[in-house]
């Protein structure tokens, strides 16, 4: 488990950083189809027409490993993952165009399900695929939103690899000694030593790549940006852990090797994401 994890970050550190600095079109197209397949991996574990079985599920002691593979879907999911790409291309044209699609999308996701005619799983479906939509599309779409701010990229590598940081001192220092389990109920591996261990490397991660990237935000903008984004990375991996247990699966998805899918990959960046995109605006420009 640990190798398969290592080599899929070996492999996908390079590509992130890669299409970081490329930008443009191609990262555009990159976030649209990694947030579309994670939207996905939602909607199979969220599908209300399961929500009998993955209530059973997430009652046994043993979770299963993953929902049921992300291209076996309705179609209202299909419509929400196309909704999730829209609302990331209008993000890459500009704040109106981002908001006049997540409109469009809204209201094209109501229209569908008022066209199936049947109000008893109508209200049900558009609130399950909204609930996508929003989780994903809306949050994830700051990271095109946050890569437009500077011509080099140097905010979405702060916050994309910052996150990183604070997920990997997590993980492995709560591997090596964690003994304080503090969520059991929602994610039982998690422990107080690991999220000590993510404070700490997160708020480090902050501080050295506002250093390497020549971002050179002074100690009074970038501190309390460095204490704010280890705790909401850390809530961004509790909330997608919520979503999980109570679908009673383990992983999203089993499409990067090690880590599960890529919601899994993403829970923490679709919080800290918007955070540092809103602190850069109101707090640094």
């Amino acid at each position: 488990m640990l190798a398969k994890r290592l080599i899929t970050a070996a492999f996908g550190i390079p590509i992130i950083l890669g299409l970081i600095l490329l930008g443009g079109a191609v990262y555009t197209v990159a976030a649209g189809l990694i947030l579309g397949l994670g939207a996905l991996e939602f909607f199979a574990a969220t599908d209300p027409e399961d929500l009998g079985r993955n209530r059973a599920a997430a009652e046994r002691p043993r979770l299963q490993q993953a929902a049921r593979p992300f291209y076996r879907q309705r179609l209202p999911a299909y419509a929400g993952a196309a909704g999730v790409a829209l609302v990331v291309a209008g993000a890459d044209r500009g704040f109106d165009e981002w908001t006049a699609a997540l409109a469009l999308t809204i209201a094209a996701l109501f229209a569908l399900v008022i066209l199936r005619g049947d109000p008893q799983t109508g209200l049900r479906d558009w609130i399950w695929i909204m609930a996508g939509v929003a989780y994903v599309g809306f949050l994830g779409s700051h990271l095109v939103l946050l890569r437009g701010l500077d011509d080099d990229g140097d905010w979405a590598l702060l916050a994309i690899f910052a996150t990183f940081g604070t997920d990997t001192c997590s993980y492995f220092v709560g591997r090596a000694v964690g003994r304080t389990h503090v969520v059991g109920a929602i994610s039982p591996g998690k422990t107080l030593e690991g999220y000590a261990a993510g404070l700490a490397g997160g708020f480090g991660a902050v501080l050295l790549l506002n250093w390497v990237t020549g971002l050179d935000a002074s100690a009074g903008q970038i501190i309390p940006l460095a204490l704010l984004l280890p705790p909401v990375a850390m809530m961004g991996d509790l909330a997608e852990s919520l979503v999980k247990r109570g679908a009673g699966i383990k992983d999203t998805g089993e499409l990067l090797p090690g880590h599960g899918g890529f919601l899994d990959r993403m829970d923490s960046l679709l919080f800290t994401t918007p955070l540092v995109y809103y602190f850069v605006l109101w707090a640094v420009l």
